[in-house]
Parts: structure tokens; C-alpha cells; sequence
């Protein structure tokens, strides 16, 4: 891998420090190494304030930052201490849309002390060229419990359209498309809150990074463009969580939690650029978490026992009971399949451990791990937990995909990291289901493969697919992977066509991939040589023109020397050009996926030859697909 790094903190004498005075801050500027995006901090009538321009263009508008600590604000009036620049310069290896992450950014620590509060905290932001993070650090002694909140405001340009949805169904929604200034006060959001620039100038989005010992984020509309987090103790407790929890529960995560010794927030991000390409393509997130503890993953990613791939499920698509033979059936097709991992639901629980064992042997001389679904309110307890995954690793078993956590209160989110570490003890990967959004804690515990956080094939009342899943891979997935469950050819695909359905699984890529057609259904289906073809991560991924959220998705993804172009469109017919410059100066053959117009449910496959000065026109129906494999010649 290559890997430079380049960590630089500029002391007093440097030639960037800044002044440590009140006056220094009235207007600090960051640049990010392009030179492109900008934060700039604001120190004005005693309060703290950011904004965020892209080439000159305001991204975030004037905001002010508010935090508080045991209910009094440390952000309103401050004094200044000493400001430290630094610049961070490094790659490191990842599994998902690209193999190899970057992690470059100019950042600056400004130290505070609030007047009324006699608080000591830090602000420290740093500056990506396709994003803007920034946290606060308030030191404390270990023994003494302080509780934290925040209301920072996002101000959004006027006339922003957003994509986003509430938090009824936790991160379960479909996106709403709405000017920014429509948005009511009070509605809430769940993070990535994506917007387009109005000038068309960009795009951006807000999330959250590196949440540890903390609550998760939410927004919720202040109306007038402006967003403003709430953390979990404040969010309505979702549907799902008030159905599988108490009522006890309900009120015990309603209140704010305490934090021992040093407070530090999660980071506050904006992703930000000119294209959709650049937003997709961004690793600010990982890269704000830290790498991966050697202990546990002495190889990192490439630890042995960490792998990415694809799995079959029995749980959408029916192909029989829960019985041992049904499982061992589903085994022996996902080897034909070549795909790595088989996911058994909770009828797994009722079998004795010699059963589960014979899967485990059978399925692991056909290349193929098993994954076993588990309650997270079954899992609190340590002592349960431990010897729950210590059982699993004696029997052989791969991982287990934890279910309905549905909260963002921070004794979730710890739940969430403590789940990791003791499972990576027991070398057992993790699908996290019924959750929230990635915030990159996958970069430290590279086991935990993938999370759902997403409306996906479950919902089997959801109509306008085509719609839903051309926005998604610009909204929810730009904070990492979601648990879609991919391609399904029966009728829970709705208004999509085959091809987009077999589209979808290059496009929402993940270190594993779940796809909700039995494996039975996948290998009689026209697009099986290509399914079976679709690697689960990639060395490189580009966005091309025209995609539009909600409208169209058009990616070429390369693994190795074999490029793939997968196309899925939304509700409106369109004809697309398409160069393939980004083949290269070779030339390959190709194995083609169209549409049949006359029938949804089926799919054209044609071979070919391509090279790179070629353009290809693809005519494309309501909900359809499109994809062409190159192998190099």
C-alpha cells in the first residue's frame, strides 16, 4: 500500500501562527490543500460562529456553534488562548468504492475558556478538499461526570433543494425533495442531510463522524434554511424502538447522558464539491476515525479473518423452511454463486449446536461462512455477550448480523463499540441491522462490515423503487454502506426492471453485500454470469454525468483490470450518452445487460468489444437498467 504521512502541529514562531487574542478569531479562515473549500470562523456580539464556501460560494451560511456543558453554554462569551495549525497528509487501505482512502486536510485547534461558564475547551476543525469537520474537546478528570449538548445551527443558502427524511421509522425513510426554505421548523432529519446549491455551483452534505462515548446526531429544521443537531436523548424515540421496547426504556434514553472525564464530541461534517463524483468519492469520514488497533487487527483490513463479500439470505424470497438441509442447500448454491457468506435468520436458534457445527463444516469446505442473526436487547448484558461469541467462534462461525438497536442515545452507541471490540476478539465479522448511520467506526473495527440504516427490499410496501434507490447511493450511502438487501426479481423490485435490479448490487457496493433473491432464483435469471461477476468492493469508482439524485445513477467501477458500467434510472424515460474514456487506452470485451421494453422481467445479455474512444447510447425506461462488463483483451 502506499502510504505517505505528514502530521505537522506549527507552534509559536511559525510563520502561520495566529495571534492568541480575541481579535484573531473575528475572522479565521481554513483553507483546505486545493485551495477549493473553506471554513471560516467567526467571533462576533460573543458568539461563536462558522461558515463554509466552496470556490467563493457559500456552502454553510453564518451559523452559530453552540454547546453546553451540566446546562450552561461554554460558546457564547469566550477569551482566546493559544491557536495551533496542522496538516495531515496519508493514505491508508479501504474496502468499499476505492481500495485506497485519503486523508489529507489543513486543520487548526483554537483554545477557549467561556467567561461565564470558566470552561477550558478546545474547537478543532479541520479542512478536506471535500470537506469540513470540525468537534470540541473539553478536558476533564477521570471520576467526574459532566453531561453535554449541543444546538449548533447548519444555515443552508438560500433556495438549497434537500433530500432527507424523518426519524418516524428511525433511519428507515424515503427521502423527501424540498427547497430548503420549505422545510417546516420542527421537522425532523436524519443525517446525511444532502442539498444541492441553488447556482447550481455543488453539492453538499451533513453528518456526523468518530462517534464514541456519546449520543448520535440528528437535525431538525429551525425553518428559514437552518438545521440544528439534537442528540439522542432529545430525538423522538423511533416506532420501532417503542415497539420492541418499554416504556421504561423510552424514558430512560430521554434523558441526557453523562460523560466521564474529558468530553469529545463526535465530528461535525461537511461533505462539499462540484459534482456528485466528489461527494460519493469522499473519505473524510473514515478518515476521522482512528485506524485500526494492531491488537485486534494485527494486518488491519487485510487481517485474515476480515472478509469482504457476498452472501445469500433466506428470508425475502422464500426457498423453504428453517431447517438444516434448507441451510445446507443455500450453502451449496452460494459456492456455485462464488459467493463467501450464507446469513441464517433466528430459526438458527432453535437448532442444537451440533447442527449449526454440520453447517459450519459443510459450508466451509465450499468457501462459504456463515452468518447468524441475534437481538441486540439480548446482547447488553457483557458476561452474556462474551460467552454468546466466544460459543460462536468455538463452533466456527464467521459473524453475526445484530438486529434493532433503533436509537441514538449514547448507551447504544456504546453498545454499538462494545459489540465490536469484544466480537473482534472472537474474530467474528458483524452486519449491524436495525441501525443508524455509519460514522466510520468500521476504519477502527474493520470487522464490522456493514450497517442497514436504510429503507431497503424489506419494506415490501414501498412503490416508487426507482426513485428510492437513485437517490439513496447520493443521500443515505455517502456515509457508508447500508444493508439494502440487492436485487430482487419478484415483485417486490416495484416500477424497476430486472437489469436495474442486478444494477444495483455494483452501485451499493458494500464489504458485504446481501442479495434478497434466493441463490436458486439468482442462477436461473439471465443476469446470473454478471451477478455472479459483481465484486462486492472496489479499487476505483467514478460518478459520470448526467446522474442526478433521484433521477439516475450512472458508475463505472473498476476491480483489478475489469471495468463495469451499471446504470439505474427513476421514474423518467431517458436517452443517455456515455464516453468510455475512463476505459483507458485498451481495448476489451464485454458482456452486455439491456432492458427488454415488452418485459420488466426479463433482461437482454449481448456480448461485444469496447475500447475507450467509444460512446454507447442507452435508452432507458421507467425504473430501468443498464451494464456492461470490460475484461481487458
Amino acid at each position: 500500500m502506499k502510504s505517505e504521512i505528514r502530521k505537522s502541529l506549527l507552534t509559536a514562531g511559525s510563520a502561520f501562527m495566529l495571534m492568541a487574542c480575541a481579535s484573531a478569531i473575528e475572522n479565521t479562515s481554513v483553507k483546505s490543500p486545493d485551495g477549493h473549500l473553506q471554513c471560516t470562523l467567526i467571533h462576533e456580539k460573543n458568539q461563536l460562529s462558522m461558515s463554509v464556501s466552496l470556490n467563493g460560494r457559500g456552502v454553510i451560511e453564518k451559523s452559530p456553534l453552540y454547546m453546553s456543558v451540566d446546562g450552561v453554554g461554554i460558546t457564547g462569551t469566550v477569551k482566546s488562548g493559544p491557536v495551533k495549525q496542522f496538516s495531515i497528509d496519508e493514505t491508508f487501505q479501504w474496502y468499499g468504492l476505492h481500495s485506497e482512502a485519503v486523508n489529507k486536510c489543513n486543520g487548526i485547534i483554537f483554545s477557549f475558556k467561556g467567561m461565564k461558564s470558566k470552561v477550558n475547551y478546545n474547537l478543532e476543525i479541520r479542512v478536506f478538499n471535500d470537506a469540513v469537520a470540525f468537534r470540541f474537546i473539553v478536558p476533564g478528570e477521570e471520576g467526574s461526570v459532566r453531561y453535554p449538548d449541543e444546538s449548533t445551527v447548519f444555515t443552508l443558502p438560500q433556495k438549497s433543494m434537500v433530500w432527507f427524511h424523518d426519524l418516524y421509522m428511525h433511519y428507515e425513510g424515503v427521502h423527501a425533495k424540498k427547497l430548503a426554505d420549505t422545510v417546516p421548523a420542527g421537522r425532523w432529519v436524519a443525517p446525511p442531510l444532502t442539498f444541492k446549491l441553488a447556482d447550481g455551483s455543488g453539492y453538499a452534505s451533513i453528518t456526523e463522524a468518530d462517534l464514541v462515548n456519546y449520543a448520535g446526531m440528528a437535525l431538525q429544521s429551525t425553518g428559514n434554511n437552518g438545521f440544528a443537531i439534537r442528540l439522542g436523548h432529545s430525538q423522538p424515540a423511533s416506532y420501532p424502538y417503542v415497539l420492541r421496547y418499554s416504556k421504561e426504556d423510552v424514558a430512560r434514553l430521554s434523558k441526557i447522558a453523562g460523560i466521564d472525564g474529558t468530553i469529545t464530541t463526535p465530528w461535525r461534517v461537511i461533505m462539499a464539491g462540484k459534482d456528485l463524483n466528489t461527494l460519493v468519492n469522499c473519505d473524510a469520514i473514515q478518515a476521522l476515525n482512528p485506524p485500526p488497533d494492531k491488537t485486534l487487527f494485527p494486518e488491519g483490513i487485510n487481517t485474515g479473518w476480515v472478509k469482504p463479500g457476498r452472501a445469500v439470505w433466506k428470508y425475502l424470497d422464500g426457498g423453504g423452511d428453517g431447517t438444516l438441509t434448507v441451510a445446507k442447500q443455500f450453502s451449496k448454491l452460494a459456492g456455485e454463486l462464488g459467493f463467501e457468506y450464507n446469513i441464517l435468520e433466528n430459526f438458527w436458534s432453535k437448532w442444537p449446536d451440533d447442527s449449526l457445527k454440520s453447517l459450519v463444516d459443510y459450508s466451509g469446505k465450499l468457501g462459504v461462512g456463515i452468518i447468524v442473526w441475534k437481538h441486540s436487547k439480548e446482547l447488553h448484558d457483557k458476561q452474556t455477550r462474551l460467552d454468546f461469541f466466544s460459543r460462536l467462534h468455538d463452533m466456527g462461525v464467521a459473524g453475526i448480523k445484530i438486529d434493532f438497536f433503533d436509537h441514538e442515545a449514547k448507551e447504544v452507541i456504546d453498545l454499538y463499540e462494545s459489540i465490536a471490540k469484544e466480537a473482534a476478539a472472537q474474530k467474528l465479522v458483524l452486519i449491524f441491522h436495525g441501525a443508524n448511520k455509519p460514522t466510520g467506526l468500521s476504519r477502527t473495527y474493520p470487522n464490522i462490515l456493514i450497517y442497514e440504516g436504510v429503507k431497503g427490499m424489506e419494506a415490501s410496501k414501498l412503490l416508487d423503487r426507482g426513485t428510492h434507490e437513485t437517490t439513496l447511493p447520493f443521500t443515505r450511502m455517502l456515509a457508508g454502506p447500508a444493508d439494502y438487501s440487492v436485487c430482487h426479481f419478484g415483485t417486490r423490485r416495484q416500477n424497476t426492471t430486472w437489469v436495474h435490479q442486478a444494477a444495483t448490487a455494483a452501485i451499493f457496493c458494500a464489504p458485504l453485500i446481501t442479495y434478497a433473491s434466493t441463490p436458486a432464483h439468482i442462477l436461473e435469471n439471465p443476469c446470473a454470469e454478471m451477478i455472479k461477476s459483481i465484486p462486492s468492493v472496489w479499487d476505483e469508482t467514478i460518478v459520470l454525468p448526467p446522474s442526478e439524485i433521484g433521477e439516475l445513477a450512472v458508475y463505472a467501477q473498476r476491480k483489478g483490470t475489469t471495468w463495469f458500467l451499471s446504470v439505474i434510472n427513476g421514474l423518467k424515460p431517458k436517452s443517455v450518452e456515455i464516453p468510455l474514456s475512463f476505459l483507458g487506452k485498451r481495448s476489451y470485451t464485454t458482456l452486455i445487460l439491456g432492458d427488454n421494453p415488452a418485459d420488466p422481467a426479463s433482461a437482454n445479455v449481448s456480448e461485444g468489444n469496447s475500447a475507450s474512444g467509444d460512446k454507447i447510447i442507452i435508452i432507458l425506461g421507467a425504473g430501468g437498467g443498464y451494464m456492461t462488463r470490460f475484461i481487458k483483451e
